[in-house]
């Protein structure tokens, strides 16, 4: 039986397969960077309770893009899982994997947070920079949150929506700010805003902030020289959510889009699998 993880910030998606049956687990989201690690084992028992002794295990994770992240979520995943052999690399790898199996492509990541690859059919072979949901992020789940959260404390989002956004999260001026600043996991915190965008995507305000998100995305595409002549795959919840907004942007900067997959764990099967 292997046991493959898909974790984000917010959610860590686990499924395994034994003699083709799939069971499925969801928890929350395990990066190495922003848990610590008590938390993280206390969620990795509760892994084990549901799937016991896999052969091996595939973490893929947000956070987990360097060496030292690596080795640390395979010690800890060592430790619940013993007798498994416990592998551990980052989630955009897990993307790459997921759309592009072993043919080279471009790859993006959109939820949470955000990135963007060029795979080489196995290993990312050039990479953009990522600088986190403070300096970077762009078009993502917390991107977008931080518009809204910014634009209704400044009161620039329009009066009627500010009063449905002060409706749906019921919090004041200071519980607001003391959720992004003192509390923990402020990235999720402002991706936990999204579904407003998502249920007012026909106002034009929120038109415009979709559109404003995803042309910075796209801006990161400059950093790789020949992507118009590469379809763009992209990963991650928010290609279901706004893909129509996604489209419309790609189109207007001229960039093909691929495989879209709202969650990679079934592609992540087919590449464990493809042996």
């Amino acid at each position: 039986m292997i046991l493959i993880a898909d974790s984000g910030s917010t959610k860590t998606h686990w499924c395994s397969v034994d003699d083709g049956v799939v069971s499925e687990l969801v928890t929350q989201g395990l990066n190495p960077r922003l848990t610590d690690d008590e938390s993280l084992l206390t969620v990795l028992r509760q892994t084990r309770e549901q799937f016991g002794n896999p052969d091996a295990v595939f973490f893929y994770g947000a956070g987990c893009g360097t060496k030292e992240m690596q080795k640390k979520m395979e010690s800890l995943l060592s430790v619940i899982f013993p007798q498994s052999d416990c592998h551990c690399e980052g989630d955009l790898l897990a993307a790459c994997r997921a759309t592009c199996g072993c043919r080279p492509g471009m790859v993006g990541i959109l939820g949470t947070g955000s990135n963007l690859s060029y795979y080489d059919g196995s290993v990312i072979a050039r990479q953009r920079t990522s600088t986190g949901y403070i300096l970077g992020d762009e078009g993502s789940g917390n991107h977008i949150g931080r518009r809204l959260l910014k634009d209704y404390l400044e009161e620039r989002m329009p009066t009627p929506l500010r009063a449905m956004f002060h409706d749906s999260y019921g919090m004041t001026h200071s519980q607001l700010l003391d959720c992004l600043y003192s509390q923990p996991y402020p990235n999720r915190f402002l991706a936990s805003l999204t579904p407003f965008a998502a249920q007012h995507q026909d106002d034009s305000y929120i038109s415009t902030l979709l559109h404003d998100c995803f042309s910075s995305f796209f801006d990161q595409l400059d950093y790789f020289s020949d992507y118009r002549n590469t379809p763009l795959n992209l990963v991650g919840g928010i290609v279901r959510t706004f893909l129509p907004a996604i489209q419309q942007v790609a189109e207007i900067r001229g960039v093909t889009l691929g495989v879209l997959l709202p969650d990679p764990v079934q592609g992540l099967l087919r590449y464990h699998n493809k042996g």
